[in-house]
């Protein structure tokens, strides 16, 4: 299995380049199994202060790897037994974990956004402390036109970024966001004009935060999670078992032929 992830790591930063086999990094079994382990890594790793998370591409990524995760998500494209979802479950734990290996990692994670950020993107930046965004980026919480409840995180921790009404927004439509409205809702915290600007002032920032006193650093990461983590987790738990019950529907089928045949899907609400 190829490691889309590469790490460098310098003064304290450690860079993680994400560069996946598939054009667009679309977010595949690779990326899920390898997620958890590498920012654990770099959470037990003393020579690592900030982390900062980049594309190695155009694109941050394309969102969930529909053909590549068949094998774990087809059997709720069908009507799924009580064993099928209790599996299912499981897999949405797996898939969560990653999330939540960023989120709770003791150093702050800084992300540089560039080009398309989709579906399981938004929950992996989502779970990141700063992000940074440039003039291509856009954005979408696309699982609501896919007929699925977002199931990673961005459900729990979008609301405590942008506010309930910018994410319920989002969460209602599944609109695109482009930079400058994903900057004005406070989804991205800096924008900047082109993809060699973001990266400078991302490099800039991470540099910046690993020159103060780690463990003050680390401190502050600490108790401004305390308060939110077992809310989150509530909710990821919550939003597994409602999609573990629900998200099996004939929409859901009809959204997937839709985009295998690249036409508009016609819902029906079963």
């Amino acid at each position: 299995m190829p490691d889309p992830f590469a790490v460098h790591i310098a003064d304290y930063v450690a860079t993680v380049t994400w560069d996946g086999p598939r054009k667009g990094n679309p977010m595949g079994p690779e990326c899920f199994d390898q997620l958890p382990q590498l920012f654990r890594q770099l959470d037990r790793n003393q020579e690592v202060r900030v982390v900062l998370l980049v594309s190695g591409g155009p694109h941050f990524t394309y969102g969930l790897d529909l053909a590549a995760m068949a094998g774990s998500l087809g059997p709720m494209l069908q009507k799924p037994d009580a064993r099928q979802r209790m599996d299912f479950l499981d897999v949405l734990a797996h898939l969560q974990d990653g999330m939540n290996a960023v989120s709770s990692c003791r150093k702050p994670v800084i992300v540089a956004v560039n080009g398309w950020c989709i579906g399981g993107g938004l929950d992996l930046i989502c779970a990141c402390d700063i992000r940074l965004g440039c003039a291509d980026t856009k954005i979408s919480l696309r699982e609501t036109r896919m007929a699925m409840v977002a199931d990673l995180g961005t459900m729990q921790r979008l609301p405590l970024i942008v506010g309930q009404g910018a994410a319920r927004l989002m969460a209602f439509t599944g609109r695109d966001l482009d930079a400058a409205e994903a900057h004005r809702i406070g989804l991205l915290d800096e924008l900047y004009d082109t993809p060699e600007a973001l990266q400078q002032a991302a490099v800039a920032l991470a540099n910046e935060i690993a020159a103060n006193p780690p463990l003050a650093v680390e401190g502050a990461k600490r108790v401004l999670n305390h308060g939110i983590d077992h809310q989150v987790q509530r909710g990821l738990d919550y939003v597994a078992a409602w999609n573990a019950a629900f998200v099996a529907s004939d929409d859901l089928g009809e959204a997937v032929q839709a985009f295998m045949m690249k036409r508009p899907p016609n819902y029906k609400g079963r």
